[in-house]
């Protein structure tokens, strides 16, 4: 089974983690959080991250981090070789939980159904509100927001 670890400012990734969790309770042994504090030394944090990844007992790992070319990333880059890691910049919750479901599948399938899972769950909805709803009249001569 792929560990996964997630890398990103506090406290992002352990909320992230505890979401897991709360959907999927025993998956806990497999996806660890390291929180990075904005007054975390950036060789401090890999030393930790690399502690973690450790604790993970698995050879490949799915490293996970919230904004491509902060610390975070930049520490799971560090820890990456390319064989037995694979890292996502832009972990959010509908990523995550992709990745719990899938780790029992191959490490690059894996770093790919995160990928989609992420960006699958980001969309824009629309207004609650019945579409044929009569809301507030303006003169016909009245602009709002137009540009």
């Amino acid at each position: 089974m792929i560990g996964i670890l997630i890398i990103a400012h506090a406290p992002l990734a352990t909320a992230l983690r505890e979401c897991a969790l709360h959907v999927f309770p025993d998956c806990a042994a497999g996806v660890l959080a390291l929180d990075i504090q904005a007054q975390d030394a950036p060789e401090d944090s890999l030393s930790r991250a690399r502690v973690a990844m450790a604790s993970l007992g698995t050879p490949d790992v799915l490293l996970l981090s919230d904004v491509f070319g902060a610390t975070p990333c930049n520490v799971a880059q560090q820890l990456g070789d390319g064989l037995n890691t694979r890292l996502v910049a832009g972990v959010n919750l509908p990523m995550l939980l992709r990745s719990v479901c899938y780790r029992h599948e191959s490490l690059e399938t894996l770093a790919a159904r995160a990928h989609a899972g992420g960006t699958q769950g980001v969309m824009p909805v629309g207004s609650t509100a019945p579409q044929n709803q009569n809301g507030k009249q303006h003169a016909p001569s009245h602009r709002d927001h137009q540009q």
